[in-house]
C-alpha cells in the first residue's frame, strides 16, 4: 500500500521474543481510593467552574441576537436548547458513557425490576451504560417466571414460617408427602469461573422444579455478587442442619446416584407401592467424577422422583444447562423460556451476577482510564496451559489470530520508514487478561516499536498478574471478577479453549468469541491458531452421553435435541447454539 510517497509493506506477525517475567513485580492494576477520590474532586470543582462560564455566555446570546440579528449568529435558538440541555445533564453524565435510548435499557428487557437500593449494589443498575450494544432480549415467558420466582424466595425463603417448618423437617430426618415449599442448596466450589456457572446451572433447575435456591456463601461468594431477588436472599443462611454438606463428595451416603445403585431410592418404574421412604434430602453429585448413575438425574423417570425430596444438596464444577436440554420434561418449559437457546447464560447471568460496589469500583476506573475514549475495544482472555506458561508459540497464535481474522490492524515492516501519524486515526484499546504479564507487554512493544499499515492507534493495557490462581482469596478473585466484566464490555473478544473464565465474559457481552485453539504441543502454535465458537454458551464438558428415552443406550447428544452440538473447544462436550431454520 502506498502512504504518502512511501510504499509500506505490510506484515502479519512480528519476530517475537521469549516472555520473561515469572519473577516480576505485580503491576498497580487499578487506581488507589485517596487518588480517585481527588480527581473526582477536581473533576467536579472544573465541571462547576465551566458550567458558571457556558452560563455567562449563554445569558448573553439574546442581547447578541437583537443586536446583530441572524446573520451572524446562524440558529441562536437551537444552539442554546443544546447548551442547556447540557447543562441541565450536569457533571454526573459521563461524556464516555452510552446514552441513546437503546442503551439505556437499565433493566435489560425487564430482566431486571426497579425497587432495589441503588447505593448497596451499584452495578445493577448502572451497568447497561457501559455497553454498546443492548444484547439480545429475553422473552416474555422469561422475564414472568422470574418475578413468579422472586416471589417463591420471598415466601419459603429464609426468615419465613416456611422456611423454619422445612428446617425442623430436615432435622427430623423425615420426609414429607407434600412439602408446602421444595429448596435446592448449591455448593460454591473450585475457581470462580466454575462457581458462577454452577450457580447460574443451579438457578435454572430451581426455576424448572419450583425450588428456592439457596447458595453456599463461603468462597467470597457473599462479598463478589449482589443478591438478585428482591426482598429476599439467595444466600444459604448460618445455622444449616447439614452442619458439614460442603464436604459432600462422591463418597456421601446420600448420593443420589448411590441410592440408586443401592436400591435406596428408586424410579416410578421400579416402585409400585406408595410405602417407599423417599429420604428427607438427597446429594446431586455431578462434578466431574459423576458415575453413570449419578447421571441419571437427566431422566425423565429420576426427575418425577426427585420431585418428591424436598431438600436437594448439588454440586457441580460445570455447566450442565445442555443436559437439561435433554430431559424431555422440561423441553417444553426451556422452548418458552428460550426461543433463542444459545441466550440462556447471557439473559440468566446479567439477571444473577452483579458486580458488588468494591468490585464495580474496579470495573469503571479502569474502564474509564483505558477504554472509553476508544473507538474498538478489543479482548483478549489468556489461560495458561502446560509446563511452559512463557511461551512465544503462545504469543505467536495471538497475534496471527488477531491479526490474520482483522480484530488487530497488521503493523508495518521494523526498517520501513516512519509514517506520520494522524491525529483523526481511530483508537483501538486492547484489554489482556492472563495471570502472566508477558503476552500483554510483548503485545505493546509490538504496537509502539511498529507503525499500523491502517493508521490506527493501539493501546494494550492488562489491569492484573496476580501469576497464580488462588481461589477463595478474596482479594484476587475480586479482581478476576472484575476482568470478567470487562471483557464483557469488549466489542471483540479472544478466548482460551475450554476456560471458564472466558465463557463467563463471552456470555455476559453477549459476543460469540473467537477460540484460541489448544496447541497439540507447547513449542509448536496451532494450526490454525483460531477459529469463531459456534455460540456465546459455555460448554458442557461431561454430558450425558445416552438417550434416557432409548433405555439409557449411548447415544450422541445433538441426534435428540439439535441445538445441543458439540463443542468446538472440548469434542467431548457440547453445547447450546441457535435453531436452524
Amino acid at each position: 500500500m502506498y502512504i504518502g510517497d512511501v510504499r509500506q509493506a505490510p506484515v502479519t506477525a512480528p519476530t517475537v521474543t521469549l516472555c520473561l517475567d515469572s519473577k516480576g513485580a505485580l503491576r498497580a492494576a487499578f487506581m488507589e481510593a485517596k487518588t480517585t477520590e481527588k480527581l473526582a474532586d477536581d473533576d467536579k470543582r472544573w465541571s462547576k467552574a465551566v458550567s458558571r462560564v457556558v452560563a455567562a455566555v449563554l445569558m448573553s446570546v439574546p442581547l447578541l441576537v437583537i443586536l446583530l440579528g441572524e446573520r451572524n449568529i446562524g440558529a441562536p435558538g437551537v444552539w442554546v436548547q443544546t447548551a442547556m440541555a447540557g447543562l441541565r445533564r450536569g457533571s454526573s453524565d459521563h461524556p464516555f458513557l452510552h446514552s441513546s435510548s437503546s442503551h439505556q435499557d437499565r433493566l435489560y428487557g425487564g430482566l431486571l425490576i426497579e425497587g432495589f437500593d441503588v447505593q448497596s449494589c451499584h452495578s445493577r443498575y448502572q451497568s447497561a451504560m457501559y455497553r454498546r450494544t443492548a444484547g439480545r432480549r429475553p422473552s416474555p415467558y422469561l422475564v414472568s417466571k422470574l418475578r413468579r420466582h422472586e416471589a417463591l424466595q420471598r415466601r419459603c425463603g429464609p426468615g419465613t414460617a416456611a422456611y423454619s417448618n422445612a428446617l425442623d423437617q430436615l432435622r427430623s430426618g423425615k420426609s414429607v408427602a407434600s412439602p408446602e415449599c421444595s429448596y435446592l442448596v448449591s455448593i460454591s466450589y473450585r475457581g470462580l469461573g466454575n462457581r458462577i456457572l454452577a450457580a447460574a446451572s443451579s438457578f435454572l433447575y430451581a426455576l424448572l422444579t419450583d425450588r428456592v435456591l439457596l447458595v453456599d456463601p463461603s468462597n467470597a461468594m457473599d462479598e463478589l455478587f449482589c443478591e438478585p431477588f428482591l426482598g429476599a436472599t439467595w444466600l444459604l443462611p448460618p445455622g444449616f442442619p447439614l452442619t458439614n454438606y460442603t464436604n459432600f463428595d462422591i463418597d456421601t451416603p446420600e448420593r443420589y446416584g448411590n441410592m440408586v445403585k443401592s436400591n435406596v431410592i428408586g424410579t416410578e418404574e421400579d416402585v409400585s407401592t406408595a410405602a417407599q421412604q423417599v429420604p428427607a434430602f438427597a446429594y446431586i453429585h455431578l462434578n466431574y467424577d459423576a458415575t453413570l448413575e449419578d447421571k441419571y438425574f437427566f431422566c425423565d423417570d429420576d426427575q418425577r422422583q426427585l420431585r418428591r425430596v424436598q431438600w436437594l444438596v448439588m454440586r457441580m464444577d460445570n455447566y450442565i444447562v445442555p443436559g437439561l436440554f435433554l430431559v424431555p420434561a422440561f423441553q417444553d418449559e426451556l422452548d418458552w423460556l428460550f426461543p433463542e437457546p444459545d441466550t440462556v447464560f447471557h439473559h440468566l447471568g446479567r439477571y444473577l451476577f452483579h458486580p458488588s460496589n468494591h468490585v464495580w469500583g474496579l470495573v469503571t476506573r479502569y474502564y474509564q482510564t483505558y477504554l472509553a475514549s476508544a473507538k474498538k475495544r478489543v479482548g483478549i482472555q489468556v489461560r495458561i496451559y502446560g509446563a511452559l506458561p512463557d511461551s512465544p508459540a503462545l504469543l505467536e497464535q495471538i497475534t496471527t489470530c488477531t491479526q490474520k481474522q482483522g480484530l488487530l490492524p497488521e503493523i508495518l515492516a521494523e526498517r520501513e520508514p516512519m509514517v506520520s501519524p494522524d491525529p483523526g486515526a481511530e483508537s483501538i484499546a486492547v484489554i489482556v487478561t492472563s495471570l502472566k504479564s508477558c503476552y500483554s507487554d510483548e503485545l505493546k512493544r509490538v504496537y509502539w516499536e511498529h507503525a499500523t499499515a491502517t493508521g490506527e492507534a493501539v493501546s494494550v493495557n492488562q489491569p492484573s498478574h496476580e501469576e497464580y490462581q488462588r481461589s477463595g482469596a478474596t482479594s484476587h478473585e475480586s479482581k478476576a471478577w472484575a476482568e470478567m466484566y470487562l471483557l464483557s464490555l469488549t466489542d471483540v473478544l479472544v478466548t482460551s479453549s475450554m476456560s471458564t473464565f472466558g465463557y463467563v465474559a463471552q456470555g455476559l457481552g453477549g459476543v460469540r468469541p473467537w477460540l484460541l485453539y489448544k496447541p497439540a504441543n507447547s513449542s509448536a502454535p496451532a494450526d490454525p491458531p483460531c477459529g469463531r465458537d459456534v455460540s456465546m454458551e459455555p460448554c458442557y464438558f461431561k454430558p450425558l452421553s445416552y438417550d434416557c428415552r432409548r433405555q439409557k443406550q449411548w447415544v450422541d447428544p445433538s441426534t435428540v435435541v439439535p441445538h445441543v452440538q458439540g463443542c468446538h473447544d472440548a469434542g467431548w462436550g457440547v453445547k447450546l447454539v441457535g435453531r436452524s431454520g
